[in-house]
Order: structure tokens, then sequence, then C-alpha cells
């Protein structure tokens, strides 16, 4: 119940979604809900909504690939020693994951490297390029990482390795060019290749293809697993990953996945992207976000049910702390808010103290982004060196914001609406002002009210069974493919509302012909308010609940105007 957000509306084509439904034999609605999405002709329409393993792009599209390819070949049968350098998040230990299962068997010598997030942060370490050459290593690969770290890149070039950038980050500067021998990223200036979202799995998956002529489908499970973890668009080649993968994840061979399937409580369940998102891509955080990454990477190698079984555990505890250190920053970051924050002059809130454990800075900033609908940079201060962790609004690039502030920071990078930062204490007054600044010039006041995009207006009588089962064919819906939002107007209670556990609010709404059982997760603050409406607005996605082997049509709600 915000009166003040935004409701945005698309304009409905009648001449554009009429050819759809008929080439598609498809609703109007789901027509509709297409062209919303950006998906305007016939055949980008039946490639969305009929998912094929064949629409994977030739991974040779890359114009580097065949560099790439090679030198990894040559470094094998030199007997060269190769490091993987990964990251600690779950995109970048399923690429490390990824990458050694397929290098292995092909007779290769490596190892690998996931950075400690405290120790050591993001990107590689500047102390890496000297580890690097006492343990001889010819050929230093990058897995979700390495796009910005260019000392470093340039510093194992002059000691004589070969550099393989594998990464989906945004360059700090695009026209900068790489000391790398080959670059694999999608996001980099001549890439050529024609999908750009992909996850830095996903990015190491083109490689594997590429190296082994295959398309590797048995190891879909970990490349949808970090795909879907680090929020990339589930559109495009993302989306084919994501249905297949899922697929795969649910009935995995590998023994660590499975252990943390039945150790997260999701083991006989149907896998949805939310199953990744919330449930099994946070404990595997956990594991590098409260101490080291090796534990999550050990697990999803492990190849024993006993050593699994054990790893497993380990991550549900790293979970249960992180949720309490999350909880505990949560808190004082709000009252900092309320002390420190003037949402007249201060569009991007920033936020910095001593002691915060940086391994859950980015989460919490993304909860204070859903609550106060404006950019936030949190910052853990400390003697050995200040690290922020930023999230932003939809209609925010903030890796421009910062990348505009590079001079009072020592090192950054990021994707445009989430990003990492090393800063010294003596810059972050001046980084405040400054990015703020910037704000000034690039938001405005709408850019900051929260937003209802809505995919059409309809009334109770168009939901249906059949209009459901239709909008299914859409999933996996996640970033950049959100589930279908509806709206109906001019709606009246039916009966009592009733509040149940955990917040929820459910309630019968009706417009005097139809009606239909509503459900608000967390909306139970709203109900002494909805009691004394004698009409309403409703924003949902309708779905089919299924309860004690009884179907019936439910609206999920997402506001109430």
């Amino acid at each position: 119940m915000n009166a003040h957000a935004i409701l945005n509306i698309p304009a409905v084509d009648p001449v554009l979604t009429a050819c759809l439904c008929e080439k598609l034999s498809v609703s109007r609605v789901l027509a509709q809900v297409l062209v919303n999405r950006g998906i305007t002709n016939v055949s980008d329409a039946d490639r969305f909504l009929h998912v094929d393993i064949g629409h994977l792009h030739d991974p040779f599209a890359f114009g580097s690939m065949k560099e790439a390819v090679s030198l990894i070949k040559r470094a094998i049968a030199r007997k060269e020693r190769i490091l993987v350098h990964g990251d600690y998040d779950v995109d970048g230990i399923t690429s490390v994951s990824l990458l050694e299962n397929v290098l292995m068997p092909m007779g290769a010598v490596v190892e690998h490297h996931i950075p400690h997030r405290l120790k050591e942060g993001y990107g590689l370490h500047k102390t890496i390029p000297r580890r690097a050459h006492e343990k001889k290593v010819g050929l230093f690969i990058t897995a979700d990482c390495g796009t910005n770290s260019e000392r470093e890149i340039a510093e194992l070039r002059r000691l004589g390795m070969d550099v393989l950038i594998t990464d989906h980050h945004e360059p700090a500067d695009p026209r900068s060019v790489s000391a790398a021998s080959v670059v694999i990223n999608p996001k980099a200036a001549g890439s050529g290749y024609p999908y750009r979202d992909l996850a830095g799995v996903g990015v190491v998956y083109k490689l594997c293809q590429a190296l082994t002529g295959s398309r590797l489908e048995e190891d879909l499970d970990l490349v949808a697993l970090g795909t879907i973890a680090d929020s990339v668009p589930l559109t495009g080649e993302n989306r084919v990953i994501a249905c297949e993968g899922l697929r795969r994840i649910a009935r995995t061979r590998k023994v660590g996945l499975r252990m943390l399937l039945e150790s997260s409580g999701i083991g006989n369940k149907a896998l949805r992207p939310d199953s990744v998102s919330f449930i099994l891509g946070p404990r595997i955080n956990a594991s590098g976000r409260m101490d080291t990454a090796d534990v999550a990477f050990n697990l999803l190698s492990s190849v024993h049910a006993h050593e699994a079984q054990g790893l497993a555990r380990e991550i549900e505890s790293f979970n249960r702390q992180r949720q309490r250190v999350e909880s505990a920053i949560m808190e004082e970051a709000q009252d900092m808010i309320s002390r420190e924050i003037n949402f007249r002059d201060h569009q991007i809130i920033v936020l910095a103290k001593e002691g915060w454990h940086l391994g859950v800075l980015g989460i919490v900033a993304s909860k204070l982004v859903d609550k106060f609908n404006r950019p936030v940079i949190l910052i853990s201060v400390s003697e050995a060196g200040c690290r922020g962790s930023g999230r932003s609004v939809r209609n925010f690039r903030l890796f421009d914001g910062i990348a505009s502030c590079r001079d009072l920071l020592e090192n950054f990078g990021g994707h445009q609406h989430a990003v990492g930062m090393v800063i010294s204490r003596d810059n972050i007054n001046d980084f405040k002002n400054r990015i703020n600044e910037y704000a000034r010039r690039s938001l405005v006041l709408d850019d900051l009210l929260p937003r209802i995009c809505v995919d059409m207006e309809l009334g109770l009588a168009d939901i249906t069974d059949a209009l459901i089962r239709e909008l299914e064919s859409l999933e996996p819906f996640g970033e950049g493919n959100p589930k279908p939002l509806f709206l109906t107007r001019g709606l009246r209670l039916k009966g009592e509302p009733r509040l149940l556990s955990r917040d929820t609010l459910k309630f019968w709404v009706t417009d005097g012909r139809i009606t239909h059982q509503a459900i608000g997760f967390g909306m139970g603050k709203y109900l002494e308010k909805l009691c004394g409406m004698e009409q309403f607005d409703l924003a949902y996605n309708p779905r089919i609940d299924k309860w004690l082997g009884q179907e019936s049509t439910i609206l999920e709600v997402e506001e109430i105007l």
C-alpha cells in the first residue's frame, strides 16, 4: 500500500499481439507478456517458449576462443602447471569446479586458488603474481574475475606466464587494452559474442565446450547453479542454461550437490530459480562470506558421501552464522540512516562503520535498497583498509557512479547495479559527497520512487486455469524474466481477511461476479487498512495453489492500491 509508487503499464500493441497470437496459437495475454519482455518477432518468441539446448550459441563465436583453446592445449602438451584463479561466490566456485572437471581428464597439471574474502578481497591480490611465479605456473586462468586486475595481469605476464582471462564483469575503462594473452569476456570490446549477459560460469562453460567439442550437458547443473545465483538475466542463452540445468540439479549425480539439496530440505522438491536464489545459493556463499570458500568448493567437488555429509553440515553452520551477523548489521545500518541520512540531500546512502563483517555487506545493502528505494553503499572500516559493497535501484548505473570517483578509490569493480570497492579512510567523506553530486546530476525524483511494473490490466473473469497453465510456459522466472504481474481495478473484500503465520495476509476479492482468493506474503501490517477500504486495485501474479491434493486459483499479491 504505497501511495507514492509509480504504476507502469505498457501500452498494448494490438497489431503485434494479434500477430503473435495467430502465429504461435497463444492468448492475447501471453502475447502481450512476451512483447513486454522485448520479444517482438515470431522466431524469438518461439525460441523463448520452446527452450532447446540446440539454441546455445557456438562457443567459437567469441573472436578469441581459438586462441584460448590453443593456449590451454599447448600448456597441457608441455606439461606446464596451470593455475585457475576464481572468486569466492557461487559463480566463481562453480566456474573453478567446472574448469577443473574438464581440464584434469585432459591430462592437465592443474590446481586452483579461490581468494579469502576477508584477507584478499575480490579479484587478484597483489601477492598473486609472485606466488604463481614461485609455483612455476606456466598458464594462469581466471574464472569470474581478472577484467579489472590490470596491474596484476601485467605483472604475471612480465614474470613469463601466459594469462587467459575468463570473466563477465564490466571493464572499468572500456578503452583500456588488457595485457592478458587472451580475454574471453562477452562485455569486452570486440568480443564478437552475440549474447553479453552470461555469468562467469557461463563463460567458462563456453570455453569448456570449445575445448571438448561437447555440450557437456551433464555439467549444466553447475552452470545453472552459478548462473541463477549470480542474478544475471534469465533471457537468451541463460534461459536455456537455467531450464536445462534446473532439471539436472534435481537429479544430479554429483554427490556434494545431492547432499546440499538434502541438508537444505529440498531434496525431493521441484526446483525453481528461487530454490537456487534463496536456498542453495546463500548456503554456498555462506562459506566464503564467513570463512573460506574452500569448504563450498570441496563440497561441490566431493565424490564421497560421508565427506560430503560433513561438509554440508559445515555449510549449514556457516549459513546460520551468516544470518545472525547480517541481522545485526542491518539493525545498525538502519539506526545510522535514521541519524545520519538526509533523504533530500542524499540520493545515495553511504554508510561506514568499523568492524562490519565484509562477508554480508552486499546482502544488507540489497535489503536496504529494497526498503528505502535508493542506491546503498556500505563500507567496513579497518586499519588494514576500508572495503565497501554497493547495490542500486533499477534506473541508476552505480558502476558508472563509482567510476566517476575513481581518483578517490584504490580499487573497484562489479556490474552496473552491484559493485565492490576499496577506499582509504581519509577519502570516505569526499567519496560520499562526490558520488551524491554525481547522483544529483543523474537521478530524478521518479527514479527513487518504487515502481510497480504491471504487464496488463485484466478482469477477474480473465484469470482462468487455462491462462495460468499457459503462463507457466514462461518459466523459469527470474532476473530479466519476472513473474507476470496483472492489475485488476475496483475490487472489494468478500468475507473477513485472515492473518496467517509469518505475517501472511489471506483474503478473498470480488468484482461482484467473480471471486478469487488472494495471499500477500509479509503484508500482515495492511490488515486493518484493507478492512477499511471500500474498493481497491490489486497488482498480483496468478497461480495454481496446491494444498492437500486440491488445486485452486490464488492471486499472489504484489501491491494493494
